[in-house]
């Protein structure tokens, strides 16, 4: 029987929120899935995506069974959340053996109560809000994805597809999930442990701020011994003044971005077939001890089992 997977769509809906993961399933179906995708809206009527271009529907929302997606929306937060989208999540979730969300769209689960007592996450900058809206939600700030029994929620924009491609794995394999990665050419796949804010964040930092030498001469040696000290030098700013730049364009700390540059080097060792020691001695983690710690805790696997699956 195939599987239903229903999406919601309203108004200002995040266009790749509702588009990513409907591609994984569609390419999982050309290779052999089942999958019933649908796209449905609170009234049935097509939607404007915060894009401006209109979003055709199947029609109205209904009670499905099988897998819920609920998108979200830039600057969704900022405002009340309006009846008609409320009461279509809620209709929605009432069948649903499956309830996923994408970037803010847990928040609309939180709205409802769903999400009491279960771990959940959401976009990186929305998580202090998300917290204090919804207390007795426990809210994962740092991973791509999170999953509490039937409920999965994830972070912003692309993690979407990893969310996906974890679901296509969990139905159907890891292989048929690996070919619709392929297909697609996105990387397969990033754990849902793993941190939202990857090293290719420093993308985002201009070229005339101070970190942009500093975090290009951290890419290209992370196993230079980088301390707080040796990187103000790089950045010629003080300590105090590197932490808040961090803080202010990163949304991280000068340590805790070096260990992710450093895990990202270790992945992609493993994956070209070095040894745990090799690679925790080339990414700059120095004893397979650290790089494991750091990998159970990041990731939820061992390097090794990282390296058997890669």
């Amino acid at each position: 029987m195939p599987h239903r997977v229903t999406i919601l769509a309203f108004d200002g809906v995040t266009m790749i929120d509702v588009a990513g993961p409907s591609d994984v399933f569609g390419h999982a179906n050309r290779l052999g899935a089942s999958y019933e995708l649908r796209v449905v809206s609170p009234d049935g009527q097509p939607v404007r995506t915060a894009s401006g271009t209109t979003l055709g529907v199947d029609g109205p929302v209904d009670s499905p069974d099988g897998t819920v997606l609920v998108p979200g929306a830039y600057g969704m937060v900022d405002f009340p959340f309006g009846g008609a989208v409320v009461e279509a999540v809620r209709q929605l979730v009432s069948g649903a053996s499956r309830i996923t969300s994408v970037c803010t769209g847990s928040f609309l689960l939180a709205e409802i109560g769903l999400l009491d007592g279960r771990r959940a996450t959401t976009h990186w900058r929305q998580v202090s809000l998300f917290a204090q809206r919804y207390p007795r939600v426990s809210v994962q700030s740092d991973a791509l994805y999170v999953r509490d029994g039937s409920i999965v929620t994830s972070a912003g924009v692309s993690s979407g597809v990893d969310l996906a491609l974890s679901l296509v794995e969990e139905d159907h394999g890891p292989s048929l999930a690996a070919e619709v990665a392929q297909s697609m050419v996105v990387f397969m796949q990033r754990p849902g442990g793993q941190s939202q804010f990857s090293a290719p964040s420093r993308a985002h930092v201009g070229q005339d701020s101070p970190l942009r030498t500093l975090l290009d001469a951290v890419a290209l040696d992370p196993a230079e011994h980088w301390t707080v000290t040796t990187m103000s030098a790089k950045a010629s700013v003080s300590p105090r003044q590197l932490s808040r730049l961090f803080h202010d364009e990163i949304g991280t700390t000068p340590a805790r971005y070096v260990e992710l540059v450093r895990l990202e080097a270790a992945q992609d060792l493993l994956s070209r077939g070095h040894t745990v020691a090799s690679a925790a001695a080339r990414s700059g983690f120095g004893s397979d001890e650290t790089l494991r710690r750091v990998f159970v805790q990041r990731l939820g696997i061992t390097p090794g089992a990282y390296r058997a699956q890669h």
